[in-house]
């Protein structure tokens, strides 16, 4: 998990001008689930969800096929702002 964790906190890192603010939590649902909680500042919340969702989207995609080669099951992600 700290594998999908570190890309996914790279992937971020990349696109924010906050980087300082940027945080990257995991949490297993009661259905046994692992979900990515991705906090970023306020000002980077747009440029990570991109237009009509399309950089979130590609980010679930592309954390999803790190989750798959370290054999774990499809994770969701969530963003959030502080």
């Amino acid at each position: 998990m700290d594998v999908v964790k570190e890309f996914t906190e790279k992937l971020i890192l990349g696109l924010v001008k906050n980087p300082d603010i940027v945080k990257v939590q995991d949490f297993t649902d009661e259905d046994g689930t692992i979900i990515l909680e991705i906090i970023v500042h306020d000002d980077d919340m747009a440029t990570v969800i991109g237009k009509s969702g399309a950089t979130i989207k590609s980010i679930r995609v592309l954390v999803n096929a790190c989750a798959y080669k370290q054999n774990l099951r499809r994770i969701k992600v969530n963003v959030d702002s502080i």
